[in-house]
């Protein structure tokens, strides 16, 4: 048995009641998901379960040997702790009993395949794959193309440090009388954070850091034919506008969007200098580098190299 309480009798939605009408409340709030129970006898399952922001936490027992199938969990992420009995888990190829104080993990795309012991009950946390996302975005790590996946899905209780007195704090805080929404959010995220840090991952935590100047002034060199805002930019580098619009006063002393203009002014003046640059007429450059505006074009590439760009390009010749 495990020491830390995890949700008691004041979250209770099911006393001794149907397996069946517990399993469609679970399909509802929890998880679609289909339950084999034996013909014999009358098994009387018990159900605790509270929303805590974008979580769902869950206690639940059958009162029998149940199978418990499902096809994936599409965008959501369950964490699974055994409290009491045995589970035996068949998946990606293994077959594992889980014993009280193991936690299993089931990744959105994978298949569930669970058979509770009669005496089995289980603490459940359901996490959305957008809660990961944007940990990922707040922490600065790399939030891999295909999504989280976690590489492992067996752990021991004791050795991921802190996780139980989190988990039990969760508990206690979403069956507190007064409900604060902020600070549900905020356990959310650091449960989130805590499962990132304290289990294998394909998440990246280390290399995104704070980009540098550089790292930014490369990307709008690799993409300066496109329309690239602030925002975008800023969102490229996952940073703020105001810590981006600081990094460039640092760095450039003038705001992203000047920066960039002058980028793509160079380019141009490159471009028309070059007598091995495939260029028709000053009006198909300005385009393609997004000028639209050919008069407002011409004075800002006057001011900044002195001359109009039709002469730049008659000089060529």
């Amino acid at each position: 048995m495990m020491h830390a309480q995890l949700l008691s009798q004041r979250s209770r939605v099911f006393d001794h009641a149907d397996p069946y009408a517990v399993s469609g409340y679970v399909n509802q709030h929890v998880g679609n998901h289909c339950i084999l129970m034996p013909k014999v006898g009358r098994p009387l399952a018990s159900l605790d379960h509270r929303k805590f922001a974008s979580l769902d936490l869950c206690r639940i027992s059958y009162g029998a040997s149940v199978r418990v199938t499902s096809g994936a969990l599409d965008s959501i992420y369950h964490l699974q702790v055994l409290l009491r009995g045995n589970c035996l888990s068949r998946g990606r190829g293994q077959e594992h009993y889980f014993a009280p104080g193991e936690l299993l993990l089931i990744n959105p795309d994978e298949p569930v395949d669970l058979t509770y012991s009669d005496d089995c009950e289980k603490f459940i946390l359901k996490v959305p794959t957008r809660l990961f996302e944007s940990v990922c975005d707040e922490q600065r790590w790399r939030y891999p193309g295909q999504g989280v996946r976690f590489l492992e899905n067996r752990y021991q209780l004791d050795e991921l440090e802190g996780f139980v007195s989190l988990l039990a704090m969760i508990c206690q805080e979403a069956e507190a009388t007064e409900q604060i929404p902020r600070v549900q959010e905020h356990y959310a995220q650091i449960i989130v954070s805590k499962m990132l840090s304290l289990m294998k991952t394909n998440v990246i935590r280390s290399s995104l850091g704070s980009p540098t100047f550089e790292v930014i002034a490369d990307y709008i060199a690799r993409h300066l034919k496109q329309d690239i805002d602030g925002e975008e930019l800023a969102r490229q580098a996952r940073m703020s506008l105001r810590s981006l619009y600081g990094l460039f006063e640092r760095n450039a002393g003038m705001s992203p969007q000047n920066y960039i203009r002058q980028k793509k002014l160079e380019r141009i003046n490159l471009c028309l200098s070059d007598p091995t640059c495939n260029v028709r007429n000053v009006t198909e450059v300005a385009m393609d580098y997004g000028f639209l505006h050919l008069g407002r074009f011409s004075d800002s590439y006057r001011k900044q190299f002195g001359e109009l760009p039709s002469d730049t390009l008659k000089r060529r010749h």
